[in-house]
């Protein structure tokens, strides 16, 4: 009876094994036959990855085809996370490696967004960097080097401020841009034409689709998909007036500190026009910034110089700077004196060295005697125009201001640029909760109190008086063009707005700016023997925290205006003798005067803005 059992038991047993060893085999059949191509897809998957290439940025070009910015390649460390997530051994090896923290290197796998893109950890390493990690491979697993563009700003500091730079998308930006296609790890721009025109400059990635090992080292290129480099621009920016510019602000600054009492004269910023068009043809802000800083990945020392620095090298003044505007300003209060009939042309006032009403006088006590109004502009004295200021009245000299496009963007399309400020009874009254007062109006007529412009704000008015009346937008691009050069975009000029004067009123106006550069006037000191006609005024704007700013803005020839110029020194004092050199250097590299030959180059009547 047992022994019974224990067969019984035995048939039982084996039965449960065949039914298993029959359920095994179907398994085996099933995943084989029904999912063998799902599984054998998955198994490639875990040996091939994608390995993205990034697009190179397009270039830049100034407007005689001169090459601005480029890219050049550069090595890249990565992390790629094939195996796993990358081990914390791996991480504190390759930290002091990189010359960086542990934690920074965590904080970038913290932001990965978990595909299998590379992390990129630090950009633009040296070839000994690479032979370290490569002399290592074997303790790095899932540490790569990628070979990518990196911007090259040819001339570094030259045009920072117009250019901007580049660097790695951040959290608010990505949040904002990912539906445009961004992703963790993109180079965007940050400022500048980089970033106005990010979306045509960055092109379309690539990649290569890669065999790797267990250590997620690629072992095998197994496809590739070519990048589209991102279109280029081509400015409307005259290179040579550019270099001249820049040269010459550096070099006036360095006068200044250190051969004059002007030692706080350390800012500037110079911008020239086509005052027929409103191209920008050059422009320079001072102290500057090195976009190559950022392409790489700027350190935290450098990050702290420019972040500490009192003048503020980051910030554009030419659009961002708001200054009194000084006696440039007395162009305005002159044009309105005369067009509503305040003044004749031939009517002089006395000038004792202070006005009569309010006792504010001239520079240095200074008296002219009797004068006339041209006489008033080229010798820019301030008694005549305070009593234009009184004759018109805060309400018509706001009126004019406005009308010459003060007080408003001019609508440049770059980032971060001030509208300045009309003095008018509004204003006073909603910040002061304060009457308007006559020596206000004083102040207000000379382009003091609270009188506040820009640079570019100050070179619009010069373009206006020069071209006739009309304001056109300032733009920085002439076209957009492929990568084999084809046209894809090209901009036109934008007239936005056009001065009610009359052609006499002008005429006397462009008349009285010429007689500033010659004998007797202001600038005569600057431009004595200067072969080509122009017209300009000076100006010294007063300065709370310092000494005062000087001004110099100028359009040339006097008889077909082709280029207007507004240069401001910070704390340099006299525009005559701050401000002036500068605009005479941009001058004379603008017509080719006094300029060592450069290989190729055209002079600068022959330009397509003239």
């Amino acid at each position: 009876m047992r022994g019974k059992i224990i067969h019984n038991r035995l048939d039982i047993l084996a039965v449960i094994i065949v039914l298993i060893f029959i359920a095994l085999i179907s398994r085996l059949a099933y995943l084989q036959i029904y999912q063998g191509n799902y599984y054998s897809k998955m198994a490639d998957g875990n040996r091939i990855r994608i390995i993205p290439a990034m697009a190179p940025r397009g270039l830049l070009y100034d407007r005689n085809g001169s090459l601005l910015v480029s890219n050049r390649p550069g090595f890249i460390v990565s992390l790629l996370p094939i195996a796993g997530p990358i081990p914390e051994g791996v991480i504190e090896k390759l930290a002091p490696m990189l010359a960086m923290s542990a934690e920074d290197i965590k904080s970038k796998l913290k932001q990965h967004s978990g595909s299998f893109d590379p992390i990129r950890i630090k950009a633009d390493i040296g070839p000994e960097m690479v032979t370290r990690i490569e002399e290592r491979r074997s303790e790095l697993p899932g540490v790569v080097i990628e070979i990518q563009p990196i911007r090259n700003y040819i001339y570094n500091e030259s045009a920072a401020h117009l250019f901007g730079y580049v660097s790695e998308i951040n959290d608010v930006e990505l949040e904002r841009l990912k539906a445009n296609g961004y992703k963790s790890g993109d180079i965007v721009g940050k400022f500048g034409l980089e970033k106005v025109y990010d979306r045509e400059l960055r092109g379309v990635d690539g990649g290569d689709q890669v065999e790797v090992d267990v250590t997620g080292r690629p072992v095998n290129v197994l496809g590739k998909k070519e990048t589209v480099p991102g279109k280029n621009l081509v400015l409307t920016i005259d290179y040579r007036i550019q270099k001249a510019a820049e040269e010459a602000v550096e070099a006036q600054l360095n006068y200044l500190q250190t051969k004059s009492e002007f030692r706080n004269a350390k800012a500037a910023a110079a911008i020239a026009l086509n005052p027929q068009t409103g191209e920008v043809l050059a422009m320079v802000s001072r102290p500057a910034f090195n976009p190559n800083l950022f392409a790489k990945g700027i350190s935290e020392k450098d990050w702290k110089a420019l972040n500490e620095n009192p003048f503020h090298p980051m910030d554009n003044k030419t659009i961002a700077g708001e200054y009194p505007p000084g006696s440039t300003f007395k162009i305005v209060t002159g044009t309105a004196a005369l067009e509503l009939g305040k003044v004749t042309p031939e009517e002089k006032i006395f000038d004792s060295g202070h006005h009569w009403i309010i006792p504010k006088g001239n520079a240095e006590g200074e008296a002219l005697g009797w004068i006339n109004f041209r006489e008033a502009l080229s010798k820019s004295d301030n008694v005549y125009f305070y009593e234009m200021g009184n004759r018109l009245g805060i309400d018509n000299l706001e009126k004019y201001a406005r009308m010459f496009g003060l007080g408003a963007l001019t609508g440049i399309k770059l980032q971060g640029e001030s509208d300045g400020l009309v003095a008018n009874r509004r204003y006073k009254e909603k910040v002061y909760n304060e009457e308007w007062y006559l020596s206000e109006t004083f102040d207000a007529a000379i382009g003091q109190g609270f009188q506040l412009t820009t640079p570019l704000q100050v070179a619009v008015v010069m373009s206006e008086i020069a071209n006739g009346g009309h304001r056109y937008r300032p733009y920085l691009v002439s076209k957009i063009t492929g990568s084999h050069g084809e046209v894809l975009q090209n901009f036109q000029p934008e007239e936005i707005g056009k001065l009610e004067v009359s052609a006499k009123t002008l005429q006397l106006i462009r008349e009285s700016l010429r007689d500033v550069a010659q004998e007797g006037g202001t600038g005569y000191g600057a431009f004595k023997d200067f072969p080509v006609a122009i017209a300009g005024k000076t100006g010294t704007a007063e300065n709370p925290h310092g000494s005062d700013h000087g001004w110099f803005v100028a359009y040339a020839p006097y008889d077909n205006p082709r280029i207007a110029i507004a240069v401001l020194v910070e704390q340099g004092g006299f525009g005559a003798g701050a401000a002036a050199p500068i605009a005479r250097k941009m001058l004379e590299a603008a017509f080719n005067l006094n300029q060592p030959p450069v290989e190729g180059a055209q002079l600068y009547q022959r330009h397509t803005v003239l």
